[in-house]
C-alpha cells in the first residue's frame, strides 16, 4: 500500500512562495459504520499563489473531491481549508457562497454558457450579477490572453467548442479570482481546442500572474502545469515539478503496476 506523504508550500530560487489556498488534514468521508467510505484521508497541501497545478490520479483516488473541498464546492468531514488566510470551512452558506463569487473563478467540462447572451456578456455576466462594473483595462487583458477579441458580439452557437470553452475561461478571468479551479476544462474538446485552451490557460499564469488548479487525467494537460500532485486512495502520494507529457505518462503507470502488486 502506498504511504501518504506530506506536500507542503513550494519554494523557487527566492525561498518561498506565497499559498494562495491550503488544506490541512483534511478527511471527507461518506457514509457511516461499515458503509462509511473515506473519499480524503488527512491530506495536507499549499497550492502555490501565481502557479498552475495539476492533480491527478485513478478514477476513484479523490482528486475532485480534493478540489471541490478545496473551491468551497464540498464540506470537508474533518480539517481545515483555507483561501489565502481565510478558513473557509464551517462558514456559513451565505458568506461562502460570496466567497466563491467574489475570490474564486470555476472552468468546468460543461460550458455552462447562456445560449441568448453574446461571449462578451457571458464573460462579464458574473459581475453583473454581483452588481460589479469590469475592470476595462483587465477584461481587454483578459480577451486579448485568450484570443476572443474578434469574437465577442457573436452567441454560443455561433462559436466552436474551442471558442466556446475560451469564453469560459474569460468569464473566470474577468472577475481577478485569487483562484482558478478546473475540473477536466478540455474533457470535452478535441486535441486541437484543447492545447488552445490549455496555452491560454498556462498564458494566463504566466502573463496575468493567475492562480490555477486543474483535475485532469490526461497527461498532456498535466504537461502545461508547473506542478502535478499524484493522489491514490484519499491521499497525496506523490508530486512532480516541470512535468512533460512523458514524465507523466510515465509516473502514472508506476502507480497502475504498483496496484496490481499491492
Amino acid at each position: 500500500m502506498t504511504s501518504a506523504v506530506t506536500i507542503t508550500r513550494h519554494g523557487g530560487t527566492g525561498g518561498g512562495t506565497a499559498v494562495a489556498a491550503r488544506a490541512r488534514q483534511v478527511v471527507k468521508a461518506y457514509g457511516s459504520g461499515e458503509t462509511r467510505v473515506v473519499a480524503l484521508d488527512n491530506v495536507d497541501v499549499d497550492i502555490a499563489r501565481g502557479e498552475f497545478t495539476a492533480i491527478m490520479g485513478p478514477s476513484g483516488s479523490g482528486k475532485s473531491t480534493l478540489m471541490h473541498c478545496l473551491a468551497g464546492l464540498d464540506t470537508v468531514s474533518s480539517g481545515q481549508i483555507y483561501l489565502d488566510d481565510t478558513e473557509i470551512t464551517g462558514l456559513k452558506d451565505k458568506k461562502l457562497t460570496q466567497l466563491r463569487r467574489d475570490r474564486i473563478g470555476f472552468i468546468f467540462q460543461a460550458f455552462n454558457l447562456l445560449p441568448t447572451l453574446s461571449a462578451l456578456e457571458n464573460i462579464t455576466l458574473p459581475m453583473d450579477i454581483a452588481g460589479r462594473k469590469p475592470d476595462k483595462g483587465w477584461l481587454a487583458q483578459v480577451v486579448e490572453t485568450v484570443g476572443l477579441k474578434d469574437r465577442l458580439k457573436h452567441r454560443p452557437n455561433q462559436l466552436s467548442g474551442g471558442q466556446q470553452q475560451r469564453v469560459a475561461v474569460a468569464r473566470a478571468l474577468a472577475a481577478r479570482p485569487e483562484i482558478i479551479f478546473g475540473d477536466e476544462p478540455t474533457g470535452n474538446l478535441d486535441s486541437r481546442a484543447g492545447a488552445e485552451v490549455l496555452g491560454f490557460l498556462r498564458r494566463s499564469v504566466d502573463e496575468l500572474g493567475q492562480t490555477i488548479v486543474m483535475v485532469t487525467h490526461d497527461p498532456v494537460a498535466a504537461s502545461y502545469a508547473d506542478r502535478v500532485l499524484y493522489l491514490a486512495d484519499g491521499r497525496i502520494v506523490d508530486e512532480m515539478f516541470k512535468p512533460t507529457a512523458d514524465s507523466v505518462l510515465d509516473r502514472m503507470k508506476d502507480f497502475d503496476a504498483r496496484g496490481r502488486t499491492s
